[in-house]
This record gives structure tokens, sequence and C-alpha cells, in this order.
């Protein structure tokens, strides 16, 4: 009997948490669904993903083959979004280019994340830690970033590219000096939450009960600063696409045979006059996918704002 008798009120226990947590999740769902714009930027957002990922088994076109016979050519039935100087298909193109923009997008925005995240969490729980990495933060912001890109992509392409290949090597270092340079506003902000939570009640306690500073910091803390870290994710994917873009038109990213829509606003920018809408697609992508993001992430701000939660 004092077996059944101390199951019960474990039972009892959990029942209100997994409730309380699915309350929550319906909650914050109600109020980003409430967000006209949000719910718009999420459709499109997902629209272009699924488009850009399966798009290549409804249309098995390869980006890569040309045909100069046809060279430039409008849309068309055949070729949707026309063809290039060299005959390659412009659909092909931009989802394959779709592809990759996404890829980087992810990758440096979890990037500048993590290192936002460390960088917030010691300085605002560590008081002597705190001035040399404001003043670390700080000096970031004060870098002039895009000349920064410039001079390291410069420096270290080619020794990437001959040490993982000319895709890769690009790759890994557009990623990493996009990543390294853009946590500070990640960094700044969970700072700011770290310094009110780590005097709040419930940390005070796990203290009191020994809990180490590591567990307190990403046991306690860290799950109640996910919101403005969600937040930064959604805007840093779109600041990191738009980086990448900017890299790419100036001629300093992808190789010419790796089509990212950055690359593809470079290689047809001399074509204006010919095929105007060579430019228009990839310009267009771009635009509705950092558009749907950013739209999302004010949806998301909202939605976990536990102000705006309970307010109807």
């Amino acid at each position: 009997m004092s077996d059944i008798d101390l199951a019960r009120p474990t039972e009892s226990l959990q029942a209100p948490t997994s409730a309380a947590t699915r309350k929550g999740a319906a909650e914050i769902w109600h109020q980003f669904s409430r967000h006209t714009g949000a719910v718009i930027g999420m459709i499109v957002f997902v629209t272009i993903v699924a488009v850009v990922l399966l798009g290549p088994y409804v249309y098995p076109v390869k980006a890569s083959e040309t045909n100069v016979r046809a060279r430039n050519q409008g849309p068309s039935v055949e070729r949707p979004f026309g063809t290039d100087n060299l005959g390659r298909d412009l659909l092909a193109q931009n989802l394959a280019g779709g592809r990759v923009s996404l890829a980087v997008g992810v990758s440096a925005m979890l990037i500048s994340i993590v290192l936002g995240t460390i960088v917030g969490q010691v300085a605002g729980y560590f008081p002597r830690l705190d001035g040399p990495l404001m003043r670390l933060t700080d000096l970031f912001l004060a870098l002039p970033i895009l000349p920064l890109l410039l001079v390291i992509i410069m420096l270290f392409r080619d020794t990437l590219r001959s040490s993982f290949g000319p895709q890769t090597g690009i790759f890994l270092l557009i990623v990493t000096v996009i990543g390294i340079t853009s946590w500070m506003n990640t960094a700044r902000v969970v700072r700011g939450d770290v310094l009110a939570l780590k005097e709040r009640e419930f940390v005070t306690a796990a203290d009191a009960l020994g809990s180490g500073h590591g567990r307190i910091m990403w046991f306690h803390i860290l799950p109640n600063v996910m919101s403005p870290i969600l937040v930064s994710a959604s805007l840093g994917m779109a600041g990191a696409i738009i980086t990448e873009s900017a890299l790419s038109f100036l001629g300093l990213g992808f190789p010419s045979d790796v089509p990212t829509w950055g690359r593809l606003l470079f290689d047809g920018k001399d074509y204006l006059n010919i095929t105007p809408m060579r430019v228009v697609w990839p310009g267009l992508f771009i635009s509705l996918t950092v558009l749907s993001i950013n739209f999302m992430g004010d949806g998301l701000r909202d939605a976990l704002d536990p102000r705006l939660r309970g307010r109807e």
C-alpha cells in the first residue's frame, strides 16, 4: 500500500506541470496567431522553404546544365524564369541558390546565438566578468562590419579553398565570419535578463540548496531567457541572409559555379538590358524571405511577452 500511496503524489505533481506547459504553449500560439503580419510571414516563409527544398523533385532540371542555343531567353512555359547568358535555367538556379542561402542563414544564426548566449549569461551572472565582456561587446559593435568582412574573406579565402575545396571552404568562411560578427545584440539582451533573473527567489533557493553556478546558469536561468534568444535567432537569420547576399553581390562570396541569391544578383547585373527578370527573381526571393522572417520575429516577440499574453 505504501508504494501506491507514494506513487500518487508524484503523479499529482507532474500533471499540473504538463498541463501548465500545454496551456502556456496554447497562449503563445494564440497571441502569435493574432498578429496578422506574423501569420502571413510564417505562411510565406514556409512556402519558400518548401519550394526551395522540394522544388528539385518537381522541377528536375540541373542548375549547372548549359545550353548556349537557349541563352538569354525570357520566361516561357518550358523555362518559367527564363535562362542566363550560358543557357542555364534560372528557376533551377534560384532553387539551388535558395538552399545555399538558407543554409548560410541558419548556420551563421546558430553560431551568433550560441556566442551571444554564452557571453550574455557569463557577463550577467558573474559581476567580475561583466565589465570586460561588455567592453569586448562594445568593441565588436564599434567595428565597421562590412569592411571587416571583406578583409577577412580576402585574407583567408584561398587558404580555406585549398584545404576544404572551393564550395565547402567558402561556406565555412562566410558562415563563421558572419556568426562571430553578429552576436553582440543577443549578448546584451541576454545579459540584461540574467541580471534581473539572478535576484529572483528560485535562483536564491537553488543556490541555497547547493546547486553549482553552472547548473543555475544553464538549468534555471537559461530556460527563462529563451524568449529574447528566439527573437534574436529569427532576426539574426534574416541579417545573415542579407550579409551573405551583399558579399556575393560584391563578388567576394561563393564561386561563380555555386549559385546563391546574392551571386545570381551579381551575375545578372550586367544583363539588365537584355534579361531584366534575371535580377528580379533572386531579389524577390531575398526580399520575401527577409520580410517574412522579420514579421515572424515581431509576432514571436509579442507572443513571448508575458505582459501581452494575458491581454485580450
